[in-house]
């Protein structure tokens, strides 16, 4: 695990751009994990400015996201397809037909888990696999549990995360309890993973994933155990590292 600080935001969003954009120059057919949240915009806003000056080629890049609200469709503004379109997706040359996000729509759970199960699959796997951190560790929406989820399931969204993410809805009330998403042996099988962190309101839960013991209580601190993993934090997030 390679810790990589950066003095702020701005600087930890170009860093964590600049590996994914070695990525892409390296093997430009490369499957790409992508996340969504506060936290990588920064990142996308970079690798956009790069395919806008004609440095960095996405056509012939696969995209498969970490997850997806139950219920929402593709076109609600809350959606992580809409929030993929909205902040990467629409700005760059990408073939939207390879860009894969898990079908919120699929009232069925389990065949909701196993079609996006297949996709990963099919599209070979993942080499580079990009991912925020929740204030209770949680990566893409696994939560904390008494185990790691081996693949793609149906996850009921715990009290802190509904309540971390109101504020992209009108009342809590409006945030969806339940989402579909990647499971921790999925992540762990992307050949790259890279992990960016911001804020003195993450360092805590930081110091637990880099530190403390391997547990499904704190679900990112699998990323111990993969032998590729890249944390980019800001000062204010490695402040307890």
């Amino acid at each position: 695990m390679v810790i990589c600080k950066a003095k702020d935001y701005k600087e930890l969003s170009r860093k964590a751009a600049n590996i994914i954009s070695a990525q892409v120059i390296l093997k430009p057919d490369c499957v790409l994990g992508l996340a969504t949240g506060s936290s990588p915009i920064g990142t996308y806003e970079e690798l956009i400015q790069w395919n806008k000056r004609g440095d960095l080629d996405f056509s012939a890049v696969t995209t498969v996201n970490l997850d997806e609200y139950k219920g929402l469709s593709p076109e609600n503004d809350q959606s992580y397809r809409y929030f993929m379109n909205t902040n990467l997706f629409n700005h760059v040359n990408i073939d939207k037909s390879r860009t894969f996000v898990p079908d919120g729509l699929e009232p069925d759970a389990e065949k909701a888990c196993k079609d996006y199960d297949a996709i990963v699959e099919k599209v070979g796997g993942i080499d580079l696999q990009l991912l925020g951190l929740g204030h209770n560790g949680h990566i893409g929406f696994n939560e904390p549990a008494d185990a790691f989820t081996p693949c793609t399931n149906c996850v009921d969204l715990t009290a802190s995360t509904i309540e971390a993410n109101k504020r992209f809805f009108e009342s809590e009330a409006d945030v969806p309890r339940q989402a579909y998403t990647m499971g921790i042996g999925t992540i762990m099988r992307a050949k790259k993973i890279v992990v960016v962190v911001s804020g003195q309101d993450k360092a805590e839960i930081l110091k637990k994933v880099v530190d403390g013991p391997i547990t499904p209580q704190v679900p990112a601190s699998v990323l111990q155990l993969h032998p590729d993993v890249t944390i980019v934090a800001d000062e204010a997030a490695a402040a307890l590292l």
